[in-house]
């Protein structure tokens, strides 16, 4: 069993930075792929950005400017999230390919907020 925990999250204020982690734990031979969703209030989940053998790609234009995701060479990954506007609240999730099967987090809570 693959177990996925989100840490980082909290309140920041507007135009402020949160660094979100996810560390994968259990019986992992290869993870495949890593990423970070999110779902706000009243919205679907949506994909944020995924890192494969430390290739990157991003939603869109705008979450590509403002966040950066990276791994370290074990089992965790990182979602820096800079220039925070009240749009990016929402809970995040982790998720992980490992060994063929999709994991999830239980999700870390982002509130931007003054």
């Amino acid at each position: 069993q693959v177990q996925l925990v989100e840490s980082g999250g909290g309140l920041v204020q507007p135009g402020g930075s949160l660094r979100l982690s996810c560390e994968a734990s259990g019986t992992i031979g290869s993870i495949m792929s890593m990423a970070w969703y999110r779902r706000a209030p009243g919205k679907q989940r949506e994909w944020i950005a995924t890192i494969i053998n430390g290739f990157t790609n991003y939603k869109d234009s705008s979450i590509e400017g403002r966040f950066t995701i990276s791994r370290d060479n074990g089992r965790m990954v990182y979602l820096q999230m800079n220039s925070l506007n009240p749009e990016d609240a929402a809970t995040y999730y982790c998720n992980a390919n490992v060994d063929g099967r999709y994991y999830w987090g239980q999700g870390t809570q982002v509130t931007v907020s003054s």
